[in-house]
């Protein structure tokens, strides 16, 4: 995260870069909405922070924050069906190996049945990028449209509380 933080840091100085984030005011949503999709990654949470941020100060937080939630649940979905459909598969034969049978017994046990899902809603609402809290969610095995409610919901109210956070730094 903090690489991506550093790379938005100085890619937010570099002209091509800054042209682009002042060009994204006339396409509002679209910029929005493609923040929002680079909100999520750990790689990419810096410039799309950034992208937010700059759009937030000529249009309204909250506007901004809808349309960049709706953004980000396109991006933790990506995230979320490579979990459910490739990783789980990687992953299977590692699991099996190493006592499958316990760690299923762990992981579907009644404390692991709410643990999980509450984790990662809790990292996917926070700041930080959503890879774990989608992973969490995943091998909770939630279902695709409640995965997607609780995304958007989420991502929502953590990306207005940040552009909220600048704003009041700001002034």
């Amino acid at each position: 995260m903090l690489v991506g933080v550093v790379l938005a840091f100085f890619l937010a100085q570099f002209g091509p870069f800054k042209d682009f984030l002042l060009e994204l005011r006339h396409y509002q949503y679209l910029g929005a909405f493609l923040g929002g999709i680079l909100f999520v990654s750990t790689f990419t949470f810096g410039v799309g922070t950034v992208i937010l941020v700059s759009l937030s100060q000529e249009f309204s937080p909250i506007v901004i924050s809808f349309i960049a939630g709706a953004g980000a649940v396109v991006g933790d979905l990506l995230i979320f069906r490579f979990v459910k459909d490739r990783l789980m598969q990687e992953i299977e034969p590692l699991f099996h190996r190493f006592g499958g049978d316990t760690i299923s017994q762990i992981f579907y046990s009644h404390f692991f049945a709410w643990t999980l899902p509450v984790l990662g809603a809790i990292i996917i609402a926070s700041p930080l990028p959503d890879e774990l809290g989608v992973t969490l969610l995943g091998i909770a095995n939630i279902k695709t449209s409640k995965f997607i409610a609780i995304s958007f919901l989420l991502n929502t109210v953590g990306i207005f509380l940040v552009l909220a956070a600048y704003q009041a730094l700001s002034v």
